[in-house]
C-alpha cells in the first residue's frame, strides 16, 4: 500500500495525518518484518477510529474503504482535477500522468486486507467492508456530499478496469466538480491566524423551498427569474430583498439556493465586519465553474459606520470588473440600508460637514448599485390567516379554521405581530401540542 501512496505524482499531496498516509506509514512498518504486533494493530485501529467518525460526519454506507477513496478523490483539488471541472480533457501529457495516478488510485479501492488480517489475527478491516449506518437522518450530516460519495464510490466499484476507473472519475469532476466547492452548498469564511481567510462549509442548511412560503408570489417570481439568467449564464443584477422583519426574505434566497445547486449555484454567506476580506473572496472564487451568490442577510449600516465603502467598490465602480460568476444577493429591513435621521434632510446641521447632503447621498447610492430591489411588506390580517391555514394544512392539523384564525390573531397580539415567522411559530406551537396531547 506505502508503495502505492508514494508513487502518486498530481495526487501525491497528502496531509501526513490523512487516514490513507497514516495506514501507508503502518503497513510499510510491517513490511520491514521487525515490528511490534500488538502496536500495529492498535495503531491500525486508530485509524479506523477515525474513518468511523468520517463515515458518521458525511454518513457514509456499506464499503468505508471504498466510500473514504472515493471522498479522497472528490476533495482532492490539483491542476487536473480544476480544469476538469471546467471542461473534457483530451490526451496529453498531464493526462498520461493522471491515468497512471488513478491506476494506483484503483489499486488502493480494491486493496484486499485478508492477508494484513490474517497476519495480525484480527477482522477490523472485514468488519467496514459490510457497515450498516444506524439511521439515514438528513440532520446529522451534510446529505448532499453522502449522495455523492455512495454513487461516485458504486461507480467506481462496477469498473472493469484502469481506462473505465479514470472515465469515471473525471465524468464525476465535469458533472459536480471538485472539492469544497464542488461537494456543498453554502458556505461562510473565518478569519486565520494569519489574517486570512477560509471557507467552511455549512452542512446544516435549511431544505426548504419556495413554495414553502405562502404567498409572495411577484416577489419569488422576480427572484427566480434574476438567478435563471444568472445561472444560465445571461446577465443579471444584484438583488436586495427589503422589508418588514419575518416576512419571508432569507427564506426566499436560501430555498433559491437549494433550487438551483444542481446547476452549480452555491452561496458564500458573509458578515458586515468581514467586508474587507470582499476582495479576497471573489479573487478565489472567480475562475471557479460555479455561479456564487455572495449573500448578506440583514445589512443596514448606523452614520458612523464607512463598511458600506467596501461593499460600493465591488458591486460597482471598482477598478476591476465583478467576474460573471458572482453575484450579490442581500436582505435588510432598511430600504436604503442606511440608518436616516431628520438631519440628513438639512444642511445645517451643526457638524463639521460643510456638505452634508453630499455626504447623505453617497450613502444612498449604495441602494442604487443593486439593481433589482424587492419589497417584502407585512402581510394584511387575511392574508396572515390565509398563511396560518395553509401551513395547519401542511403540518396536517386537523382544527376548525374560525378557531384555528380566532387563535392565530391572538397568539400574534403577543408574539411579535403579523409576519410570516409568527404563523410558523404559531403553528409550531400547535404542533407540540398536539404531539404533547398524544
Amino acid at each position: 500500500m506505502n508503495k502505492e501512496i508514494s508513487e502518486l505524482f498530481m495526487y501525491g499531496s497528502l496531509d501526513e495525518n490523512s487516514i490513507l498516509s497514516r495506514l501507508g506509514e503502518i503497513f510499510e512498518v510491517m513490511g520491514e518484518g521487525d515490528y511490534n504486533k500488538s502496536r500495529v494493530v492498535r495503531d491500525i485501529k486508530v485509524q479506523l477510529k477515525r474513518l468511523l467518525v468520517l463515515a458518521t460526519d458525511y454518513g457514509f454506507d456499506k464499503n468505508l474503504w471504498h466510500n473514504y477513496i472515493a471522498f479522497f478523490l472528490m476533495t482532492s483539488e490539483n491542476p487536473f482535477s480544476l480544469v476538469c471541472e471546467k471542461s473534457r480533457i483530451t490526451e496529453g501529457t498531464v493526462t498520461t500522468i493522471v491515468k497512471e495516478d488513478l491506476a494506483r488510485i484503483r489499486r488502493l479501492f480494491f486493496y484486499d486486507f485478508s492477508a494484513v488480517e490474517e497476519e495480525l489475527g484480527t477482522d477490523c478491516f472485514s468488519i467496514l467492508t459490510d457497515y450498516h449506518a444506524v439511521k439515514k437522518n438528513r440532520k446529522i450530516y451534510n446529505w448532499s456530499v453522502s449522495e455523492k460519495v455512495q454513487s461516485l464510490s458504486e461507480r467506481l466499484e462496477g469498473t472493469e478496469d484502469d481506462e473505465d476507473f479514470y472515465r469515471a472519475v473525471t465524468d464525476f469532476y465535469h458533472d459536480y466538480g471538485v472539492g469544497l466547492f464542488g461537494l456543498n452548498k453554502a458556505f461562510r469564511i473565518e478569519e486565520t491566524m494569519s489574517g486570512g481567510i477560509e471557507f467552511t462549509a455549512i452542512n446544516n442548511m435549511d431544505v426548504t423551498t419556495l413554495d414553502d412560503l405562502v404567498g409572495y408570489e411577484l416577489q419569488k417570481q422576480k427572484l427566480i427569474e434574476n438567478t435563471e439568467a444568472f445561472v444560465s449564464g445571461s446577465k443579471a443584477n444584484n438583488v436586495l430583498l427589503f422589508g418588514d422583519s419575518g416576512t419571508g426574505k432569507s427564506t426566499s434566497i436560501k430555498a433559491i439556493i437549494n433550487q438551483y445547486y444542481d446547476r452549480g449555484l452555491r452561496m458564500i454567506e458573509i458578515y458586515k465586519h468581514q467586508f474587507r476580506h470582499l476582495s479576497e473572496i471573489i479573487s478565489t472564487i472567480k475562475n471557479r465553474n460555479y455561479k456564487f451568490i455572495i449573500y448578506m442577510d440583514d445589512l443596514s449600516f448606523e452614520e458612523n459606520e464607512v463598511e458600506y465603502k467596501f461593499l460600493k467598490a465591488v458591486i460597482e465602480g471598482g477598478v476591476e470588473t465583478r467576474p460573471d460568476n458572482i453575484l450579490i444577493y442581500a436582505t435588510s429591513n432598511r430600504r436604503h440600508l442606511i440608518r436616516e435621521t431628520w438631519n440628513d434632510k438639512n444642511d445645517n446641521t451643526g457638524e463639521e460637514d460643510i456638505h452634508h447632503s453630499d455626504t447623505v447621498e453617497e450613502k444612498l447610492s449604495l441602494v442604487s448599485r443593486f439593481g433589482i430591489t424587492i419589497g417584502y411588506s407585512k402581510p394584511a390580517p387575511k392574508e396572515y390567516e390565509n398563511i396560518v391555514v395553509t401551513l395547519a394544512e401542511r403540518a396536517g392539523l386537523q382544527i376548525n379554521e374560525d378557531v384555528l384564525k380566532k387563535e392565530a390573531m391572538r397568539w400574534e397580539m403577543s408574539h411579535g405581530g403579523i409576519s410570516g415567522r409568527t404563523a410558523q411559530q404559531f403553528i409550531n406551537y400547535l404542533i407540540y401540542q398536539h404531539e404533547k396531547e398524544a
